[in-house]
């Protein structure tokens, strides 16, 4: 589900825009999977000092960090000024050469989109009155676990249709077959059903084989095997820089050469 109510984003200022990622659970400060690893290295080759990752927001375990966004995935957090995540995500938004001229591009994938939807919330709340930013910011929520059936997600859409926040995609960044997709639901309760559902599909009348657990590269996990490719990562560039050209025609055109260059790369680390 992708809604545009601000413009068709074909001439943002090349000089004054910035994108932030945030990456899945399996994401450290130094250490990533394939998808999330390609997908850094890349678009610091093409974005350059206008590309970053969010730090500091993740768990010491994969487990934790998914344990976080299953719980968090329903509806915006209560009392955000006071909660660590949101807290340092926001920080590092508002860093690196950042002024309120600045068109601010929040990128997220798998379980980092749950991160990423519940600082854009608190963003667009704080925001109102354009002090912060002069623009409204635009969030891109890729592989996500949030379901368009959420609080969450229907918040995003209120803050888009008061001009808050600009363009949502949603649809375009999606695996068709991935049914984890919007495995958050709409409750806690439903979302470590889904979650126990996909773990352990056998047991499930909903869900079907692979296991999520499964990371095997051909029979494993969709969500999984994807995140284990370049092919993921040239993906996201393509829909995000070269289709919705959302950093300006200089860097559509960069883009557009990085993933000639590399779309033959497959499941090779780059």
């Amino acid at each position: 589900m992708s809604t545009i109510t601000f413009n068709q984003l074909t001439g943002i200022s090349d000089r004054k825009t910035m994108i932030w990622f945030f990456a899945g659970g399996e994401t450290r400060n130094n250490k990533f999977n394939v998808f999330t690893g390609s997908f850094i290295r890349l678009m610091k080759e093409i974005m350059e000092d206008k590309f970053d990752f969010i730090k500091g927001v993740y768990f010491k375990t994969n487990m934790m960090n998914v344990a976080w966004a299953l719980n968090n995935s329903q509806k915006p957090i209560r009392n955000p000024d006071h909660n660590r995540i949101i807290e340092v995500a926001f920080s590092q938004l508002i860093s690196n050469g950042y002024t309120p001229d600045t068109q601010l591009i929040i990128v997220s994938s798998s379980s980092g989109s749950v991160v990423a939807a519940q600082t854009a919330c608190y963003l667009a709340g704080k925001n109102r009155e354009r002090l912060i930013f002069k623009r409204p910011f635009h969030l891109a929520l890729g592989a996500s676990m949030i379901s368009t059936e959420s609080d969450l997600f229907r918040q995003l859409k209120s803050y888009q249709e008061k001009g808050h926040l600009g363009m949502l995609i949603y649809d375009e960044l999606q695996d068709e077959g991935d049914n984890s997709t919007g495995v958050g639901s709409t409750s806690r309760f439903k979302a470590w059903t889904n979650a126990a559902g996909l773990m352990l599909p056998w047991l499930s009348r909903r869900y079907n084989k692979p296991s999520f657990l499964n990371i095997h590269p051909v029979k494993g996990h969709l969500h999984r095997r994807r995140s284990q490719t370049v092919r993921k990562a040239l993906d996201f560039i393509d829909m995000l820089l070269v289709e919705r050209n959302l950093a300006g025609d200089f860097y559509k055109e960069k883009a557009k050469k990085v993933i000639d260059l590399y779309k033959d790369a497959g499941s090779v680390k780059v």
